[in-house]
């Protein structure tokens, strides 16, 4: 059964919002007393971080984005229901988690990330896109997003489900490195909630893999 594009829709709309909304205004110089990753450094709004808080939304935001990416490309597929759920589930964690990283780095009047979804509404082949891993552990490459996208009705599940084991893991490193490094509280409480959930549904999706 093939879900509405609503969700689809939904998520990229909210994305493309953030992007829009505070993009732009986030423009601050990453260059000034930053080198150091534990220097706190305080926010007109009061909130105390310091780099590697910095550089885990930076990062964490292009990575969700990939994610939902992905789910956008179940949208058209038939799917087990376990593998819509877990779609569904994926969206409907990362999306918020997206507007609350953006909210923070605009906060901090730091650089709001471009993502391969702003990169798509733009009009652009995501083929043509040049990569924006920036090193992040486990992105995927164009290429592979759109092997991903031209994949055999037969192939796109389980290639799906092994990407994202991919994916996830890569986060999960990231969140690891914010829990270890960072300063402001609340990134440190989204990172372990990121490592919690994601390993969860590792563990969900190797169970779909070998049913």
């Amino acid at each position: 059964m093939l879900r509405p594009r609503r969700a689809r829709q939904r998520a990229i709309a909210t994305l493309t919002a953030v992007a829009l909304g505070f993009g732009l205004a986030a423009c601050g110089d990453d260059s000034d007393s930053t080198n150091n990753a534990s220097q706190l450094q305080t926010a007109a709004n009061g909130d105390v971080f310091n780099q590697a808080d910095v550089e885990f939304a930076t990062d964490m935001i292009p990575h969700h984005a990939q994610a939902i990416e992905m789910v956008t490309l179940t949208d058209e597929r038939t799917l087990d229901p376990a593998v819509e759920e877990l779609a569904n589930q994926i969206r409907d964690a990362q999306v918020p988690e997206v507007e609350t990283m953006t909210d923070w780095l605009t906060s901090w009047g730091k650089a709001v990330p471009e993502t391969s979804i702003d990169h798509a509404n733009a009009g652009h082949d995501m083929g043509d896109m040049p990569s924006m891993d920036g090193g992040m552990p486990g992105m995927m490459s164009a290429d592979d997003i759109e092997g991903l996208r031209n994949a055999s009705d037969e192939e796109f599940q389980d290639m799906w489900l092994e990407m994202m084991i991919e994916h996830h893991e890569g986060a999960i490193e990231m969140a690891k490195t914010e829990q270890a490094d960072g300063k402001y509280p609340d990134a440190v409480s989204l990172a372990k909630s990121i490592e919690s959930s994601q390993s969860a549904e590792i563990d969900q999706i190797r169970q779909l893999l070998d049913s």
